[in-house]
């Protein structure tokens, strides 16, 4: 009987369980308690549930002591939009909820969040490295950060009234839109399939997702730009269709996790490779 394996199980299902609490908690408590139920907390509210994706990451490789399945690319992306939309936040407000949330909590937890993926990128990259599956990160980042640029430059808004400020957190936004394309790139190529706590960080990234587009749907005609074509506003659009993009980006993987997690539970592996499909 394998015990230490039993016990590496059960110690990822505590430590999931304890991660999905607190943050959930903490969510809950900053909505009430800080922001008074206000609409713009939802903003906050994905803030939290990035960070709670991240975390899930940093179980997986804590309590495994290995990075494989993961994708650095991935993570590489994910950092560089939280430092764009850092860039932005830290300094000017045009983008920030408008509750007590704006005043502190919304940038704390992003830079935490930060802080979190530097730290998971570090032990992938360096302390685990012997763990990491390089061979499998074929998918070219490059293109996709200077596309995200590029449009970022193009459909900018003025929230912030200093351009570069604004060009930076819409290539946050755009960046963090395809930011997923890497890991379901790694997770595609493994017939063996993914552990569970990553295609848990995928499916709570989404829930981040949705939760700063529902409030964009709602905010997105108070959004300020220079319009190309009059009454036209193109950055407000530009921020909806970016967290589509994000949701499109994982219709397969959703309907695989979706079915994996009622079929085996919550700490079964998933697999997305393409022999699954036929299954």
């Amino acid at each position: 009987m394998d015990t230490c394996g039993s016990k590496t199980s059960q110690t990822h299902q505590v430590l999931t369980l304890v991660a999905y609490a607190v943050f959930v908690a903490g969510a809950m408590g900053v909505y009430h308690l800080i922001a008074e139920g206000a609409f713009s907390s939802v903003l906050t509210l994905s803030a939290i549930f990035q960070c709670l994706a991240f975390s899930l990451l940093g179980v997986q490789i804590l309590t495994s002591n290995s990075s494989s399945g993961i994708s650095a690319k991935s993570l590489q992306l994910d950092a560089l939009a939280l430092a764009c939309r850092l860039s932005s936040t830290l300094v000017e407000q045009g983008y920030l909820p408008t509750d007590k949330t704006g005043d502190h909590v919304y940038q704390v937890v992003d830079l935490l969040s930060l802080g979190m993926v530097l730290w998971i990128l570090y032990r992938v990259l360096y302390v685990q490295r012997h763990t990491y599956e390089a061979e499998d990160e074929a998918f070219p980042i490059l293109p996709l950060a200077g596309g995200a640029l590029v449009l970022a430059v193009l459909l900018h808004g003025d929230m912030d009234e200093w351009e570069i400020l604004d060009v930076s957190w819409m290539c946050g936004l755009f960046i963090s839109a395809i930011s997923v394309l890497p890991q379901l790139w790694v997770m595609m190529r493994r017939s063996a399939g993914s552990s569970a706590l990553t295609s848990h960080f995928v499916a709570v990234m989404a829930v981040s997702r949705v939760l700063s587009g529902s409030y964009m749907w709602y905010a997105y005609p108070e959004i300020d730009c220079k319009p190309w074509i009059k009454g036209f506003n193109h950055t407000g659009y530009a921020v909806l269709a970016a967290h589509a993009v994000h949701l499109l980006l994982l219709g397969d993987f959703a309907y695989f996790y979706v079915k994996n997690l009622a079929k085996s539970g919550l700490s079964a592996p998933l697999n997305l490779s393409e022999e699954s499909w036929c299954v």
